[in-house]
C-alpha cells in the first residue's frame, strides 16, 4: 500500500515539515471520525495539474461507531475538482466549505465538510469529512460529540491540531466509545457519557459531577490540571486498588490560541492490568524455575570438580572434567533464560558466554584465539539448549586437538579457532573453522572414538534434526578443520 510520504513526494510539492504535519494528523484523526461518526479523507492539489484542477487523495479513514459509506478505497486516486467543488473552494479560500456530494453508492447526496488544513501559515491540504446519516435525531451525547468535533476542525484550521506533542488516538488509547468527559477552561465538568459516569463509579465517584471539578467531587487528577496549564496532551491511569484501574487521557482544546476546555477519554483497564499481573507473575515463576535449573546445574558442575580433584587417575579425571564442562554449559542457556524467560532466547548472549567458558577450562599447549563473527538472533529455547552444548563440544575439541603437533607456547605460530554464525532461510548455520593440523585421513565422522564428537553427532542429527559436515580445508587456505553443522530454526516434533 502507497504511504502518505510516497504519495506527497509524487504528487506534491509539500516541505518535509509539512508532511510530517499531515502525518500526526493522520495518526490522530481517528479521533475526529468517531466525534463524527464519519468517513474523513485527506486530498492536497496534484502539482501535475494546473489551477487545483485535481486533487490526490493521501489518506482515509472510517468511524468505528457507524458504518462505513466508502467501500473502496480511495488512497492513491486523484479526484477532479469537478467532482468535489467544495475541496478546491476549501483550499483556495481558506475558510469551511459545508454542503452535499453524490456518492456512486449511496442513492441520496451525503452532508459534506471540507476543513482547509493550514501549516505554517498556508493551506496544505483539505480534510473531508462524510457523514452518514444518523439513527433518528441526534441524541444530547451525540450532539456533544458533533460539538467537539466542530472545536477540533476549527483548531485543524487554526493548525493547533495535531498536536507536537503527541498523538491522541491509536492502539492502547481510549476510544470515543469507551467514555468522554467535557471540561471547561475553569476545569468544571460540562457532560460525560453514561460509560464515564461507570468508569467513575469504579473510582468511588458516585456524586453528579456535572458543574463541579474533579477534585470538588472527590478526585484528584493532575494530569488535568497540567492539560489545563500547559494545553498539551496528557494521559494519567488512576488506581483503587487492586482490582481496579481506570486509564485518564486528556486532549485540550484550542481557540485563537487560548486552552478553552479539556476532552478527557477514559477507559476502565482493570482487566487489562490483571491480566498483565498474571503474566508477569508467571513470568517471574518462569525465571524462578531457570534459575533454580541453573543453581543446581552449578551444583553438579562442582561436585564433579571435586570428585576429579580426588580421584588419582587421569582418565577418569579427564572424564569428570568433560563430563563438568558440558553441564556447565546447559547451565548457560538457563542463566540467560533466568534474565529472560520465554520460548525464544538470545543465542548470541549464550554464545558469548560459551567462549568465555571454553577460554576458561580448556588447558591448551599452544596458544589459541577464538573469533565469533556474525550472529543467529532469538532461536527457541528447544534449540538453545542442544545447540549450545554442540558448539561448546566442537569449540573444545578444536582447541585442544587442532594444536598438539604445533610445540609449546614459545611457537611463534598462533592457533586461531573462528566460529561463524549465519542464518539462511529456516536454517541456522554455524561454521567452525582451525588453522591447525586438520583432520587424520582415515577419519569418519559415523565411527568416531571420541565420546564428544559422539555426542556432538547425535545431537545435531537425532535431536536438531541437523547435518553436521567435517573436512580439512585446503592448503592454500591455510589448511586446518572445517565443520558445517546446519540445523532448522523451527524445531519438528
Amino acid at each position: 500500500m502507497t504511504t502518505l510520504n510516497e504519495l506527497s513526494e509524487d504528487f506534491t510539492s509539500l516541505s518535509v515539515a509539512a508532511v510530517d504535519h499531515l502525518l500526526r494528523l493522520t495518526a490522530s484523526w481517528s479521533l475526529l471520525a468517531d466525534l463524527s461518526f464519519s468517513d474523513m479523507i485527506l486530498c492536497s492539489p496534484d502539482e501535475h495539474s494546473s489551477g487545483n484542477e485535481h486533487f490526490v487523495v493521501l489518506g482515509q479513514v472510517r468511524p468505528n461507531n457507524r458504518s462505513t459509506l466508502i467501500v473502496d478505497d480511495f488512497i492513491g486516486t486523484i479526484r477532479p475538482s469537478s467532482e468535489w467543488p467544495l475541496v478546491r473552494q476549501a483550499f483556495e479560500s481558506g475558510n469551511r466549505a459545508v454542503g452535499e456530494v453524490a456518492l456512486p453508492a449511496i442513492a441520496q447526496a451525503v452532508p459534506v465538510w471540507c476543513i482547509p488544513v493550514r501549516f505554517d501559515g498556508r493551506v496544505i491540504a483539505v480534510l473531508v469529512r462524510l457523514q452518514g446519516p444518523l439513527r433518528g435525531p441526534a441524541s444530547l451525547y451525540e450532539q456533544a460529540y458533533l460539538s467537539i468535533f466542530e472545536r477540533l476542525c476549527s483548531m485543524v484550521s487554526d493548525a493547533t491540531f495535531p498536536y507536537r506533542e503527541d498523538t491522541v488516538a491509536g492502539p492502547g488509547m481510549p476510544r470515543v466509545g469507551d467514555g468522554i468527559i467535557l471540561i471547561n477552561e475553569v476545569g468544571e465538568v460540562e457532560f460525560a457519557t453514561p460509560n464515564a459516569t461507570n468508569a467513575l463509579h469504579r473510582l468511588g465517584v458516585y456524586t453528579s459531577t456535572e458543574g463541579k471539578t474533579f477534585p470538588q467531587a472527590g478526585l484528584r487528577l493532575r494530569v488535568v490540571e497540567r492539560c489545563l496549564e500547559y494545553g498539551i496532551p496528557a494521559m494519567e491511569e488512576v488506581d483503587r486498588s487492586s482490582d481496579v484501574a481506570i486509564l485518564f487521557h486528556c486532549v485540550p482544546l484550542f481557540d485563537r490560541g487560548l486552552v478553552t476546555g479539556v476532552v478527557v477519554l477514559l477507559r476502565d483497564v482493570s482487566d487489562l492490568r490483571q491480566l498483565n499481573r498474571l503474566v508477569l507473575n508467571k513470568e517471574a515463576a518462569v525465571r524462578e524455575v531457570h534459575h533454580r535449573v541453573k543453581n543446581n546445574l552449578q551444583t553438579i558442575s562442582s561436585l564433579l570438580r571435586l570428585q576429579a580433584r580426588r580421584s588419582d587417575e587421569i582418565e577418569t579425571v579427564v572424564a569428570l572434567q568433560e563430563a563438568e564442562r558440558r553441564v556447565r554449559s546447559i547451565a548457560v542457556v538457563h542463566e540467560v533464560l533466568s534474565r529472560e524467560p520465554g520460548e525464544e532466547v538470545v543465542f548470541d548472549e549464550i554464545v558469548r558466554s560459551i567462549v568465555l567458558l571454553v577460554e576458561d577450562t580448556v588447558l591448551a599447549l599452544h596458544p589459541v584465539e577464538i573469533v565469533v563473527n556474525g550472529e543467529l538472533g532469538t532461536l527457541p529455547t528447544d534449540l538453545a539448549t542442544p545447540l549450545a552444548l554442540a558448539l561448546t563440544e566442537l569449540l573444545t575439541n578444536a582447541v585442544e586437538h587442532a594444536f598438539i603437533d604445533f610445540g609449546g607456547p614459545e611457537n611463534e605460530h598462533v592457533g586461531v579457532v573462528t566460529l561463524d554464525l549465519s542464518l539462511e532461510g529456516d536454517d541456522a548455520i554455524a561454521e567452525i573453522r582451525d588453522n591447525g593440523r586438520g583432520l587424520e585421513d582415515d577419519f569418519m565422522l559415523d565411527v568416531a572414538t571420541s565420546l564428544g564428537l559422539s555426542i556432538v553427532r547425535d545431537l545435531v542429527r537425532s535431536q536438531l534434526n541437523g547435518t553436521i559436515e567435517m573436512s580439512n580445508m585446503p592448503y592454500a587456505d591455510g589448511g586446518g578443520t572445517l565443520i558445517r553443522v546446519v540445523v532448522p530454526t523451527q524445531m519438528k516434533n
